[in-house]
């Protein structure tokens, strides 16, 4: 088939069908009231920070005139089927809020006012006390002139008021910021008759406005807010400036601005005025509510505890680990497998500990990409220093949102005596990998997982890691962090390692030609791909090919997929779309292999940027035990119909309905898990 005849997803539009799929959980009754509300709040999460670096992209292109890479669409074209899209899910979202959430709060003796019409006797006489004691002492009206310039922040809620002077009857257009940090945006009013009461920081301050302008009547006050340009490029072509990348962090809250969301019922003369003042163009225009930053509903108040919460299981024990005297002698004898948060993370904390107490180990090597804030893996590393051991630290500082904690981390590490490496020039390295280097006559080990070494996001993101000693393993992992210390020295070579900007694509290639081949000779060919994104064309064309060839292939993808399937080149291809507790981050690629069954965790999505402008790895699992662990945790994915979703060639989100018994597969595998 000609290449040309082959169909992409368009990238963004793919991560937008991605993000309704995360909105579709908000609108799921079955779900407990706060769960519902946690998905709108990551819903409103997700969509800030695709506009904070995707949409920032495409201004750029239409500043500079380009053409967008993938197609002919011009990035004006495309910014308009964004903003079409976006306000399509923001009438959704809206409707979920005002029609679910809201009922369903009050069917639960919890009301949070939406109109001044409901607010009772008891609560009139609070609404105006508390405004005068907690939030007007900290308002700050700014007159917005014609001709006059105006900064506003971004992710900020601000109002703006019209108000009308009693006398002159001169109208003005006030904007007043919202004061998060002084006051909370969910404001507690006293019970009554058994019932919860809450109102919005911003209906408070509506309420209150002749208190603000005793001399003017107002005539509406609506809510705003914009987003900025936050994609910023290291340049790290004379090695990193640790105080280059703090001063462009800080440029983010400056950035251009790339999105005006306004209230829906925002007069249109209010509107016009507001354009012209802050220079916004219509494209930069999506319609929102009367309220906003409605990520904030993770901070709303649960007065009722747990009741309302569907109950997260606890991360399990593994009782041989618990029961043995020492993890690094267990490793030495077997492969040890943790899926977090089905498994505990602290089980990576006591090997770090270990590493940092046992004489045995010289050295500790490890890659760092997104590090928690106050870290006990910092402090162990920090410790094995303090006790002689050397101790390498690889800090990516290019970590998109995470540059300057990286940057602040690192320099602790270092006063510590910690030996810090900082990023390698035209390269993010993703690699989620650690080396404990031992004693001659004891085997090194080697870490690798498909996410960081997080504790804290390791309760909420699901993945996989792998302790092992298998010599070919760690003299490859070892290999990697000789060239991450070193990377103008001699063209690494990795055995059994696959790592990207090296041998990862050639091999990738070669696996799916095998099951391309197998199936030529008349035998199965089949390929399960978990990954949090595909979106590279050259893979997405061999599957393609592999699947004219009649080999099956079944995608796991949680985000971006530019695969469009249904198509008579994409028949064998089935993609499954997985949002529910945690969130789905391991990566795994399977190959049937005539039976031999070829598996490995990987830190790797197929996106552009991880297979050509990243270092990351992926390891085979060689242990016969930990492999049928990992495929049978695939199979229950691809049996669940209950939280699983298929893609059809439009981009919809198609519940797996079937007439079998209920699977629910995060709970099916913490008890595949706990067996």
């Amino acid at each position: 088939m000609e290449e040309n005849a082959y169909k992409y997803f368009k990238r963004d539009m793919s991560w937008l069908s991605f993000n309704y799929r995360v909105l579709m959980e908000a609108s799921d009754t079955y779900l407990p009231v706060y769960d519902r509300i946690r998905f709108l709040s990551i819903y409103s999460s997700n969509l800030e920070e695709f506009y904070a670096v995707r949409v920032s992209e495409h201004r750029t292109d239409i500043i500079k005139k380009n053409r967008t890479s993938e197609s002919a669409e011009t990035s004006e074209e495309r910014l308009e089927n964004i903003t079409r899209e976006v306000n399509r899910q923001q009438q959704e979202f809206y409707k979920i809020f005002h029609q679910g959430i809201i009922p369903e709060l009050k069917k639960n003796n919890i009301v949070l006012y939406q109109d001044h019409t409901e607010y009772l006797d008891i609560h009139k006489k609070n609404i105006r006390d508390y405004f005068r004691e907690e939030i007007f002492p900290f308002l700050t009206p700014v007159t917005l002139h014609r001709g006059a310039k105006t900064f506003i922040r971004d992710h900020r809620l601000y109002l703006v008021a019209g108000i009308r002077h009693k006398t002159t009857r001169e109208k003005f257009y006030i904007l007043i910021k919202i004061p998060f940090s002084k006051v909370p945006r969910f404001i507690e009013l006293p019970q009554d008759k058994g019932v919860y009461y809450y109102i919005f920081i911003d209906d408070m301050i509506r309420e209150n406005l002749p208190e603000v302008f005793p001399d003017f009547e107002p005539e509406g006050c609506y809510s705003i807010k914009i987003s900025r340009d936050a994609d910023i490029l290291v340049d790290d072509t004379d090695g990193i400036d640790v105080k280059k990348i703090r001063e462009k962090v800080g440029k983010r809250k400056v950035g251009a601005l790339i999105r005006f969301m306004h209230d829906r019922e925002m007069p249109s003369e209010m509107l016009d005025f507001l354009c012209s003042h802050f220079e916004i163009g219509m494209d930069d225009l999506i319609i929102g509510g009367r309220y906003m930053n409605l990520q904030d509903m993770a901070k709303f108040p649960n007065p009722t505890g747990i009741s309302l919460v569907e109950e997260i299981p606890e991360p399990q024990r593994v009782s041989y680990l618990d029961n043995a005297d020492s993890l690094l002698n267990i490793i030495d004898n077997q492969d040890v497998f943790l899926f977090f948060p089905y498994q505990s993370f602290d089980y990576v904390i006591r090997f770090l500990d270990e590493a940092a107490e046992d004489d045995t180990v010289e050295e500790i090597k490890i890659t760092q990409y997104r590090v928690a804030e106050n870290s006990a893996v910092v402090d162990l590393l920090i410790k094995a220093a303090q006790r002689g051991k050397k101790v390498t630290v690889f800090v990516e500082v290019k970590a998109r949102f995470d540059e300057e904690n990286n940057v602040v981390t690192a320099e602790l590490m270092e006063q510590a005596g910690i030996h810090i490496i900082y990023s390698i020039k035209g390269l993010k390295v993703h690699a989620k990998t650690a080396l404990v280097v031992r004693k001659s006559g004891f085997r090194s080990i080697a870490f690798a997982s498909t996410g960081n070494f997080n504790e804290k996001t390791a309760r909420i993101y699901s993945d996989m890691a792998l302790l092992t000693a298998e010599n070919e393993i760690v003299e490859d992992v070892a290999e990697l962090f000789r060239t991450l210390e070193n990377p103008v020295s001699v063209q690494p070579v990795f055995k059994h390692l696959l790592v990207a900007s090296f041998n990862m694509v050639e091999e990738i290639n070669r696996l799916i030609n095998r099951e391309k081949e197998n199936v030529n000779n008349g035998n199965r060919g089949y390929i399960i791909l978990k990954m949090n994104g595909l979106h590279d064309k050259a893979m997405i064309d061999n599957l393609y090919l592999a699947s004219e060839a009649g080999v099956e292939i079944d995608l796991i993808i949680r985000g971006i997929c530019c695969i469009v399937p249904n198509q008579p080149y994409s028949r064998n291809i089935h993609i499954t779309r997985i949002v529910d507790m945690f969130l789905e981050h391991a990566r795994v690629w399977y190959f049937y292999n005539g039976g031999k069954e070829d598996v490995y965790i990987t830190s790797a999505d197929w996106m552009r940027r991880n297979l050509s402008r990243r270092i990351e790895i992926a390891v085979p699992v060689l242990s016969p035990v930990i492999k049928r662990e990992i495929i049978d945790i695939l199979h229950i994915q691809l049996q669940d119909n209950v939280k699983a979703c298929t893609i059809d060639e439009n981009l919809n989100n198609i519940y797996k309905r079937n007439d079998l018994p209920k699977i629910r597969s995060q709970a099916e595998i913490y008890g595949y898990i706990r067996k």
